[in-house]
């Protein structure tokens, strides 16, 4: 019985860990996190003010760079800009 409950404990510390307080994935909130696409960097995506768009960075085998997160059908992500 204490195993179990030590089992139980353990899985929700890591499954806890999956999300940060406040709402977020990685560096971006909750909401972009399930629109994005699999296999994108989340813990490294940014908005950059020069575009309003979220971006992260793409490990290759070559070089690192930065790339458009991107949704499952493959549109950008981006903030409502004011106006």
């Amino acid at each position: 019985m204490a195993r179990q409950i030590g089992f139980i404990l353990v899985a929700g510390l890591v499954l806890g860990a999956c999300t940060a307080p406040g709402g977020t994935v990685g560096n971006v909130p909750e909401t972009v996190a399930t629109l994005a696409g699999p296999n994108q960097n989340l813990a490294t995506a940014r908005v950059l003010p020069e575009d309003g768009c979220y971006w992260y960075m793409h490990n290759g085998q070559v070089e690192t760079t930065l790339l458009p997160l991107r949704t499952a059908s493959g549109n950008p992500i981006c903030v409502a800009r004011e106006g």
